[in-house]
């Protein structure tokens, strides 16, 4: 038992000491000698504290508790904690079986309660209140502030601290003091007036201000029951708060006359605190002066202001040089707004101004102001300056609100009523949460500046607001963080539009009607009461942004909820139609949905890519992707490589969906019977033109741009240096289609056996000779070898430069790049073969644009030559269906020539291609000889890959080739 005592007498020596240590560093004046009178204050202080809160056990549990500063707090607490100077809190203790409550800590916090953030000058007060102690200031909330605290050194019995956000690098964090600071000395008790102060009530000062120019009152004093509190509203030049002073009846007990009063000196914003409805002050020293910019004169708080409680034994009303008059105790007009608006007509409703007390149950949209309360109702504060308040709402804070408008059944996707107040209306804290901080998103992170500039800028109505925000919510989740990173979807700043923006721009331009600018001084003062919020009208929801996938999945279902064999029968011939006729007519089908067609309007959006695997141009978002058809003027395809990684929005588009059907009706008498739809396949794809579309570039390195540079080597593999890339103009004159064809691998390079890859040839003449580049730009072409001979080029595309394909069209100029040691022209007869290698990338430009990405794996270039038409010794013949049913689809189709097979001993490869005007199409292609009969096939008409076949002349004869070929086609 002694050595029990002993310990823990050694405990509270070394408690003592650091409580010494900590008070001399941290409350003693700097420069001083150590205060030992301080020390003992302090120490007495905790006690009695500790002792007041129901501590009825030992003072060793005192002991687990330590000193925290206020760099300590800003260095090393990087999570919210609490702290309770008692062993139990039963507050505490409640909110402690929900995960979400704050952890507690056992710290002692001191500091001195001011308004003055750090050692700065009187002017730069803004109303707030901090905690300072030697090593530092934090921000902090109190709920019931007594103007005698500032500046006294107070011991926080009961305290939380939240750290600023990760993502926030110049904040400080914050305190919320949830019990009455104790004072560490004794509060000096201010004597009351030894004579009564001379007040004017609000009737009187109201005609005083009036009249004048006939009465001389030097800083009057006024009194009155607070009746209304403005907003804290804070500008770049100046902070200010408005208060009205009330008189009521006896009889009826309302208010039948009343005064504001405007606040605007730094010192005096703290008052904001202070101020409680329906409690009676007096404020003295007051003057009158006109508010700049306005007609109006009110009274204003003067440097030598004071406010005080009413006390009625304290105060005399004031005897004037003379009575009013009885026409000068008419009720003093208040200023009004010159109705310079025409009378709304239609659906226009009014909100409704009250007062309401509740709790913040939920954050719907905290960077756009959005809160639930008590379950049932939205709190909006995005048309007042609440970024001070913003830190401490969150579910569990109880919150009064004065003058608060109420908005019911605004529309735009919002059920629950709306409360939202204006610039003259108060929000004012009435309890702190024991909750944590929610976790804050990347939307919420950046999306602040955006809201910000929705209300402030766009000057949007709150309908509409509401609106726009789930919009951004769904444009943030089809793009974000994939497609888009946040910052570059919603950071806004003045002069620089967030890409969020830019997308509701158009819509918000046609739903939002012009309206003025605010000002917070006609908000607060004038009457009837103005402001955004004062009228609103139903919104019907402008469009929505679905996902491609959603967008995929409703054109399936219409496409199919629409399907009618019937419909797609000839009526007339239905009942002749055999069994094959009749499959026939139901095997293909399509549907085009217009945006109008859904409710409400879809708008397309997504960014453009160009597929490597399909060959097409798509739209992509987080959800998937869907091939589109984009089209500039008069049908005409897009020529501009630079669309790639672009955001295209689009209002006016067609969604297009091809049905494929397999089925086996055996006649038309049982259309009606869904049993005999064996398959069905649905196409999906988007078809819009360049001018009904809003091309807005990404600032994102990572997408595919128009142009592709190859990545940097820290050591060149060839003797001759780094590459020097060069560059030819050329006119492309022929493209052949898009399909699958057989790629030449050089042997060693894989043991796979050689499948078809996608790819396609394009065909045209050089322009100029080589350029280097000499800087930022082309130098001088060279000499060509001869310009009497016409300069040819062959190239191809395969792999995952087939993406190019929609972009390269003949009779366009474009602008070969490449690394000098990459580029071989081999020259033929009468054309130029181009081979690149894959590692040899750089870039593939139109004049002013830059495209294209190669493959490895071309032929040898001296087993092709290019002829204009096919030589007299071939003649090819296609049959059709009702021939020898090789074709699949009675479809235009022509055969063209790559290559043209000459009588040597040398293997040649043949290669042709076919196009289908209408859609995707698998066929059969026979090439015979002249002097074969016709139609006379040698052999079974069966699929035969090409890549295992060789052409050999055999006895002055060739054989005859039987292949499959595909191709693709968008439309």
């Amino acid at each position: 038992m002694a050595a029990c005592r002993a310990q823990a007498s050694c405990s509270k020596e070394a408690w003592l000491e650091a409580a010494h240590t900590f008070i001399q560093e941290t409350l003693c004046p700097a420069g001083q000698e150590p205060n030992i009178q301080l020390t003992k204050l302090v120490i007495d202080c905790v006690k009695t504290t500790w002792l007041s809160q129901g501590n009825t056990g030992s003072i060793q549990l005192l002991l687990s508790f330590s000193f925290v500063s206020v760099q300590n707090l800003r260095t090393h607490q990087q999570l919210p904690c609490c702290s309770h100077l008692s062993p139990s809190s039963s507050a505490h203790e409640d909110a402690g079986r929900n995960w979400k409550s704050l952890h507690r800590e056992h710290l002692l916090l001191l500091g001195t309660l001011t308004d003055l953030p750090g050692d700065l000058e009187t002017k730069c007060r803004d109303g707030s209140l901090y905690v300072r102690d030697n090593t530092g200031v934090l921000g902090c909330e109190l709920i019931d502030l007594d103007l005698s605290w500032l500046g006294h050194l107070f011991l926080f019995p009961s305290w939380s601290y939240f750290p600023p956000a990760k993502w926030n690098s110049s904040g400080r964090g914050h305190l919320e003091l949830w019990d009455t600071p104790v004072p560490v000395f004794p509060l000096a008790i201010t004597p009351g007036p030894l004579t009564p102060i001379p007040v004017l009530y609000p009737e009187m000062a109201s005609c005083l201000l009036r009249h004048r120019s006939k009465f001389k009152i030097v800083k009057p004093n006024l009194a009155g029951k607070l009746v209304r509190l403005s907003a804290l509203v804070r500008s770049e030049k100046t902070a200010y708060f408005v208060l009205s002073l009330g008189e009521t009846s006896p009889a009826t007990s309302q208010t039948v006359s009343q005064v504001s009063i405007i606040v605007q000196i730094p010192a005096q914003l703290v008052w904001h605190h202070v101020l409680r409805p329906d409690k009676a002050y007096v404020l003295t020293g007051l003057r009158i002066s006109k508010i700049r910019g306005h007609s109006y004169y009110i009274w204003t708080t003067s440097p030598s202001s004071h406010l005080m409680l009413l006390k009625p034994e304290s105060v005399q009303t004031v005897e004037l040089e003379r009575p009013f008059l009885e026409a000068e105790l008419n009720p003093c007009p208040m200023p009004s707004k010159s109705p310079d608006k025409k009378e709304h007509k239609g659906l226009v409703r009014k909100s409704k101004l009250l007062h309401y007390v509740g709790t913040v149950t939920g954050v719907l949209n905290e960077a756009a102001g959005l809160y639930e309360l008590d379950g049932q109702l939205v709190l909006c504060l995005a048309y007042q300056q609440f970024h001070g308040l913003q830190r401490v709402i969150r579910p569990g804070v109880h919150l009064e609100l004065k003058d608060v408008h109420l908005l019911q059944s605004v529309g735009g996707g919002t059920t629950r009523p709306v409360l939202a107040p204006c610039f003259r209306g108060a929000v004012l804290l009435r309890g702190f949460s024991h909750q944590k901080l929610g976790f804050q998103t990347s939307l919420q992170v950046f999306g602040s500046s955006l809201y910000a500039h929705l209300v402030w800028e766009n000057q949007l109505g709150l309908p509409l607001y509401l609106w726009t925000t789930k919009a951004v919510e769904e444009l943030a989740f089809k793009l974000c963080p994939f497609t888009l990173r946040y910052h570059q979807f919603l950071k806004h700043s003045p002069g620089n539009p967030s890409l969020g923006l830019q997308l509701l721009a158009p819509t918000l331009a046609l739903a939002q009607p012009s309206t003025c600018v605010r000002n917070a001084h006609s908000e607060i003062l004038e009457e009837p009461h103005d402001c955004p919020l004062q009228e609103y009208a139903r919104l019907k929801t402008p469009c929505s942004f679905p996902t491609l996938a959603t967008l995929k999945e409703e054109g399936q279902l219409r496409a199919w909820a629409s399907f009618d064999p019937k419909a797609l029968v000839p009526l007339l011939n239905a009942a002749y139609l055999p069994s094959f006729e009749l499959n026939r007519c139901l095997a293909w089908s399509w549907l085009c949905l217009l945006p109008c067609t859904f409710d409400p309007a879809q708008v397309l959006l997504g960014v453009l890519e160009a597929s490597s695997r399909k060959g097409c141009l798509q739209l992509r978002d987080q959800s998937g992707s869907l091939p589109c058809l984009l089209l500039a003027k008069r049908s005409q395809p897009v020529t501009d490589p630079q669309l790639i990684g672009c955001l295209v929005r689009a209002e006016r588009f067609q969604l297009i969906i091809e049905r494929h059907v397999t089925s086996n009706f055996p006649s038309w008498k049982e259309l009606d019977m869904a049993g005999f739809i064996q398959n069905r396949q649905a196409r999906v794809y988007i078809q819009l033109f360049l001018a009904d579309a809003l091309i807005l570039p990404v600032p994102r390195p990572t997408l595919h741009s128009a142009t592709l540079t190859a990545p940097p080597q820290t050591e060149s593999p060839h003797p001759e240096g780094p590459h020097i890339r060069q560059s030819r103009l050329f006119l492309l004159s022929h493209k052949e289609a898009l399909m699958m064809r057989n790629s030449y691998v050089p042997q060693g390079t894989s043991s796979e056996i050689p499948q078809p890859t996608l790819s396609f040839h394009v065909s045209g003449t050089w322009l100029t000779g080589t350029q280097r580049e000499e800087g930022n730009q082309w130098g001088p072409p060279e000499a060509l070898r001869d310009e009497n001979k016409d300069q040819k080029i062959l190239l191809i595309f395969l792999g995952s430069s087939v993406y190019w394909f929609e972009f390269l069209h003949p009779g366009q100029v474009y602008r070969l790049v490449a690394p000098s040691a990459f580029l071989r022209f081999c020259h033929g007869q009468s054309v130029s073969h181009l081979w690149l290698a894959e590692e040899s990338v750089d870039s593939f430009q139109e004049p002013k644009s830059t495209l294209a990405s190669w493959r490895k794996g071309f032929p040898d270039p001296t087993m092709f030559t290019v002829a204009s038409d096919p030589p007299p010794m071939f003649r090819s013949w296609v049959f059709h269906q009702k021939q020898q049913s090789v074709l699949p689809y009675p479809t235009s189709t022509w055969l063209n020539f790559y290559g043209v097979a000459k009588p040597h001993s040398r293997p040649v490869l043949l290669a042709m291609w076919f196009v289908s005007s209408a859609f995707s199409s698998c066929g059969f292609v026979l090439i015979v000889p002249v002097s074969a009969p016709r139609g006379s096939a040698v052999g079974k008409a069966m699929p035969v890959p090409l890549r295992h076949l060789s052409v050999r002349p055999a006895s002055g004869r060739l054989p005859i080739i039987l292949f499959t070929c595909w191709t693709s086609s968008l439309a």
